[in-house]
């Protein structure tokens, strides 16, 4: 058997008192079958992140890690810090332990089963394993159409993205060294796993639905979401500001020769309604570009601040330092 197969298993949490119960006995099922075929080492660990929770989130992972500390590990930030954050906090300890390490969320929509194929091209030599999506049937079209549109959009801006991937993946140790590498506040990790290089392969799954509790990103945390998304990773609104700020000018150019033409030749002008509604788009247009500027100058900002993106309070683990 490989030497260096001990798979860590990070779950970002928030708030999932409810399916943590469940999403444990699951994952403990996973884990042991991948064990008895010889496909990972008695060492693997499923490591649950604490991100600030104040419900019973963190007392349930102690008490998991205390029944069982040869499957369950955690971490625990000081203060809710987001899912990207709580995320990469918990790679960046899992990597001191794994040779592979794979991401998933809590709620049990992404498919456990998607594990052993994982497993299988990490063996096969494979750095990056992306699961993505086959179908979104379980979404509202709202959410499917806005989803995709999304990527589509991305991708249009030139970001280097997987379709229809979300945060469900495998990194070997060797990739999350490197994402460590990426010391941007402002983190969007489907867009910077990407630039890390290394041999990839996808996996499809399908989407389940929500075992229990409630969505973490609503309407306005997932527009925020895709807002730092395109931000961090394209300056084509910038480019498309400018670009509009020339063809207002330019149209503003022509308006003013006809304004002298029509002066000249002595005809009235009766265009308040035109006036008006030129007025309001050209405010519309400028309040747009010192948005889109502003955004930048602001994650501008928090970058140059070099704030710490997350703070571990405490890490429950009894697995010793993997061999690098």
């Amino acid at each position: 058997m490989n030497a260096k197969n001990t798979l860590y298993i990070v779950v970002p949490c928030y708030k999932e008192q409810e399916v943590l119960p469940e999403t444990s006995r699951r994952l403990k099922e996973k884990m042991l079958s991948l064990m008895e075929a010889g496909k990972i080492s008695r060492d693997s660990r499923v490591m649950f992140v604490n991100d600030g929770s104040k419900d019973e989130t963190w007392p349930i992972i102690s008490r998991l890690h205390e029944q069982e500390p040869e499957m369950f590990s955690g971490v625990n930030l000081s203060r809710n810090r987001g899912h990207q954050n709580a995320l990469l906090a918990g790679l960046l300890t899992a990597v001191n332990y794994a040779d592979m390490i794979i991401s998933m969320d809590a709620d049990l929509q992404d498919d456990i089963n998607a594990v052993d194929a994982m497993v299988d091209a990490y063996h096969e030599g494979y750095e990056v394993v992306y699961g993505v999506r086959s179908k979104r049937e379980t979404d509202t079209f709202f959410k499917r159409f806005t989803a995709e549109g999304f990527y589509k959009v991305m991708r249009a801006l030139g970001v280097d993205i997987v379709f229809n991937h979300a945060d469900y993946r495998l990194m070997s140790r060797r990739a999350v060294e490197g994402l460590a590498q990426f010391t941007e506040v402002n983190l969007f990790l489907r867009g910077i796993v990407p630039q890390i290089g290394y041999k990839w392969t996808t996996v499809t799954y399908e989407r389940a639905e929500r075992f229990a509790g409630e969505s973490k990103y609503p309407l306005k945390k997932m527009l925020a979401f895709a807002a730092d998304g395109i931000t961090s990773f394209s300056v084509k609104p910038i480019r498309l500001v400018f670009s509009a700020g020339v063809c207002v000018f330019l149209v503003s150019l022509i308006m003013f020769i006809y304004a002298i033409v029509v002066k000249a030749t002595g005809h009235p002008t009766n265009g308040w309604a035109s006036l008006m509604a030129s007025i309001w788009m050209l405010g519309g247009i400028q309040l747009l570009g010192l948005g889109i500027v502003g955004e930048y100058i602001g994650k501008i900002y928090n970058e140059t601040k070099r704030r710490p993106r997350f703070i571990i309070e405490s890490v429950l683990n009894t697995a010793g330092k993997a061999d690098k």
